[in-house]
């Protein structure tokens, strides 16, 4: 039987049709990310592109993602780590559920640190699928993106994660700050300028000093307003590489696209740690895994 695969995030959806052993049999994206749906809405737009694929008796979806926060089509309540693919496939919600189709939601996870809350939602999923992917069970898994996440992985669950707003904060500095007068946010990544970012913040001055380099360097001419850019997102990497205890791992596993998989790779050679680097497989792998655990679980 194919299940339809679904990744419903904040400001993109995607969506596979796997079979049943996990192959991906066609594949669709749209801009109609969660904060583009009216409320109410949800069932009209599924059923408008995904509609097709769930018209076999018996079809079966699983959502990850946005979709399933409280301004999503229904909440599905975080589940606490430590969390593997048994706690989560068992704390997934039903949406829909009758002998034509059903349609069910996943659930993020949660963590905690000193007090603080943590959250994440379709990144789990990323992480079931790249154990799936690569028969692992432990591990360090980095997920790049606005809201980048550290993963620990340790028999098989999700041991804890912490969050890093590093996307976010590139985003706001080099579109709302001074400094993007000084750089050209569209130039193409130059690997130079990047572990140039990287390496800076080893000087212990912390990110709110060497940000000011980005306007600095150019002003006086000592850095290209082509480059400025790829500093910057390499000051802010490795300010996150500088909170991380990386010492006796071997490999980190990198999920998200090349773009910036691509910029964590180069940062994490500057520290003699190596990675393996999936991409959007990890998400149908990771959902497909779930929906296994629960047909064996019936």
């Amino acid at each position: 039987m194919n299940l339809v695969a679904i990744d419903w995030g904040t400001s993109s959806l995607r969506g596979a049709l796997l079979d049943d052993r996990g192959r991906v049999l066609e594949e669709q994206s749209h801009p109609r990310g969660i904060l583009t749906v009216p409320p109410g809405e949800f069932p009209a737009v599924f059923e408008s592109l995904f509609g097709e694929w769930m018209r076999p008796r018996g079809s079966r979806c699983l959502i990850s993602g946005m979709a399933g926060s409280k301004q999503g089509w229904i909440e599905a309540p975080y589940c606490g780590c430590p969390a593997g693919r048994v706690e989560v496939g068992n704390s997934i919600v039903d949406i829909e559920s009758n002998p034509e189709r059903t349609i069910s939601m996943v659930p993020g996870l949660s963590d905690e640190h000193d007090g603080v809350p943590d959250v994440m939602r379709g990144e789990e999923v990323q992480i079931f699928g790249a154990m799936a992917l690569m028969g692992r069970d432990e591990g360090v898994f980095v997920l790049p993106g606005t809201h980048n996440k550290w993963v620990v992985v340790r028999k098989g669950r999700v041991a804890g994660f912490r969050t890093f707003m590093t996307g976010e904060f590139y985003a706001l500095l080099s579109q709302h700050s001074i400094l993007a007068r000084m750089l050209d946010a569209t130039a193409p990544l130059d690997e130079a300028a990047f572990l140039q970012g990287v390496t800076q913040t080893d000087n212990g001055q912390g990110v709110l000093h060497n940000a000011f380099g980005a306007r600095s360097l150019p002003l006086f001419d000592r850095m290209p307003k082509a480059e400025v850019a790829s500093y910057l997102s390499g000051l802010l990497i490795g300010e996150e590489l500088r909170t991380q205890s990386l010492h006796g791992v071997g490999e980190v596993v990198l999920i998200g696209s090349p773009a910036l998989t691509e910029r964590y790779a180069l940062a994490l050679r500057t520290i003699g740690v190596a990675n393996h680097t999936l991409g959007a497989e990890a998400t149908w792998a990771g959902l497909h895994a779930l929906s296994a655990y629960q047909k064996a679980a019936a």
